[in-house]
């Protein structure tokens, strides 16, 4: 007997944080508008609106180059408690149609509406009566996304944006999916679409012509991913307990930390301030490991990490020059932090026994 046929929304806010902004003061509409870092503290922008994207604009660009594309940008600091409000006015308008929502970030969830009783169990018109409380309730847009799994409804609901809506039916989601480009596949970013460009596929339907063996020989078992993900497979179910993985604190100096005595220098404070994110958290107990994360001065980042039960000043100074030695230059950011697991499952090493008890990650180094 086959499974039921799932109906799952993927519903985000147009532009949140500006789409909030410019909800309290209407003047600021119509104008090229970011929520963003200062340019001369090498701010980054968290998000834009319309007007903005205009020039070319988009989140997580350097603020300074945003300025350069658009000399007239008006960058506004975040205002988080205000966008907290918002979420939680969004999220409780979501948790109205069914249990099954997964927050993805503020403003944007996955809702299995399969089993919901409302709008006599339509989706499409779940998401309707959404988006419109939201703009009712909160004052700002939303677009949705509706389809038989999470993928394809993820891509939906950029379909229309912003204020719009898109549907694809069970029957569509082959049609749909085949004539998408890769880079629009879930996990895959610029390095692996330019891969598969290279090797002359374009869209999901060149993809459809390769095995899973050359797939998995290209892209190890992210490669099988790809082979269900092109065909608009995904079995992935909506969840309403994420699982807390870690804590951490992370700060970003201006001008950089010339060099190893300094960072550790600033060791302590982040150190207390990640003391006193575990214990709001509660998670004292479930910690299993501890990792130190540095990005120097040319963007490039480390992260080194080892098994252990409690923050512990001394190793974070060992784990910190260790990471520091990996690149010996000027540091832009340091971050100190604890995995979460169960503990009882963890074998205790005392730090450093042997090379083993060390685990160190690079990313672009």
């Amino acid at each position: 007997m086959n499974a039921p046929v799932r109906k799952i929304i993927h519903c985000d806010c147009d532009c949140f944080y500006a789409s909030v902004e410019m909800r309290d003061d209407p003047s600021l509409r119509g104008r090229p508008l970011a929520v963003g870092g200062r340019p001369d503290q090498r701010g980054v922008i968290a998000t834009c609106n319309y007007e903005a994207r205009a020039f070319g604009i988009h989140s997580a660009m350097a603020t300074a180059q945003a300025m350069k594309l658009c000399p007239h940008l008006l960058v506004l600091p975040p205002s988080m408690e205000k966008y907290r409000v918002a979420s939680r006015q969004i999220m409780d308008i979501y948790r109205t149609y069914t249990d099954l929502v997964e927050p993805l970030s503020l403003d944007e969830a996955y809702l299995d509406v399969t089993d919901s009783p409302h709008c006599k169990g339509s989706a499409t018109l779940i998401a309707q009566e959404i988006r419109q409380r939201i703009f009712d309730t909160v004052g700002i847009t939303a677009s949705a996304g509706v389809a038989p799994n999470k993928f394809v409804a993820k891509i939906a609901s950029d379909w229309n944006k912003p204020d719009g809506l898109f549907l694809v039916r069970p029957d569509e989601v082959d049609a749909f999916v085949a004539a998408l480009p890769v880079k629009k596949l879930f996990g895959v970013g610029k390095v692996t679409a330019a891969k598969l460009n290279k090797l002359g596929v374009q869209t999901c339907a060149d993809l459809r012509g390769w095995t899973e063996q050359e797939l998995q020989h290209h892209f190890g078992s992210f490669g099988l991913r790809l082979f269900d993900l092109c065909r608009g497979i995904d079995h992935r179910e909506v969840s309403n307990a994420r699982e807390r993985k870690s804590i951490s604190t992370e700060e970003t100096y201006t001008p950089d930390v010339p060099d190893l005595p300094a960072c550790l220098a600033l060791l302590p404070d982040l150190f207390e301030q990640l003391l006193g994110r575990i214990k709001r958290a509660g998670a004292e107990k479930q910690i299993n490991k501890l990792f130190v994360k540095i990005k120097f001065a040319d963007f490039q980042q480390t992260t080194v990490e080892c098994v252990g039960s409690a923050p512990h000043i001394p190793t974070y100074a060992r784990l910190m020059e260790t990471g520091w030695q990996r690149a010996s230059r000027p540091v832009r950011l340091l971050g100190v932090g604890v995995r979460l697991g169960e503990t009882d499952k963890v074998e205790q090493l005392r730090l450093f026994d042997d090379e083993a008890s060390l685990k160190i990650g690079l990313t672009g180094l």
